[in-house]
């Protein structure tokens, strides 16, 4: 895969706007777990990576999550994003892959899930709070 950043292409900075403006519930709850570095590490949101606009990125360990609502359920749709992930992992990314059912059954213990990845990843950071209010 040819590395082209999105962020680099304008043409897709509108896409990458428009999906953060239409974020799922699921999104949307997991980000403020995940929004202003609350656990130490920075995450970006419908983030262009390569050919690509992932839901959430952490930059400094390499971490892509993805939700996935019920659509992706559909074989055509798993098959796309198992040669998605494939591409990204390739590239040195880790792809963390939740369930809207999970993030809304489990928040908390998706959220601890995801900063335990990004420390085996990059090592513990000092952060200023260490669990979501």
């Amino acid at each position: 895969m040819k590395f082209v950043p999105y962020s680099n292409q304008k043409e897709y900075k509108s896409l990458r706007v428009a999906l953060r403006k239409t974020q799922t519930d699921a999104e949307e709850l997991l980000w403020a777990y995940l929004r202003n570095k609350r656990a130490g590490f920075k995450f970006r949101r419908q983030h262009g990576i390569g050919n690509y606009i992932v839901d959430f990125y952490c930059h400094r360990s390499k971490v892509i999550i993805e939700i996935d609502g019920f659509v992706h359920e559909d074989d055509g749709v798993f098959e796309k994003d198992k040669i998605r992930q494939g591409e990204l992992e390739r590239l040195g990314f880790k792809v963390l892959r939740y369930t809207n059912k999970q993030v809304y059954k489990n928040l908390r213990g998706v959220w601890y899930h995801i900063i335990e990845e990004c420390k085996q990843r990059c090592g513990p950071l000092t952060p200023s709070r260490t669990s979501p209010s």
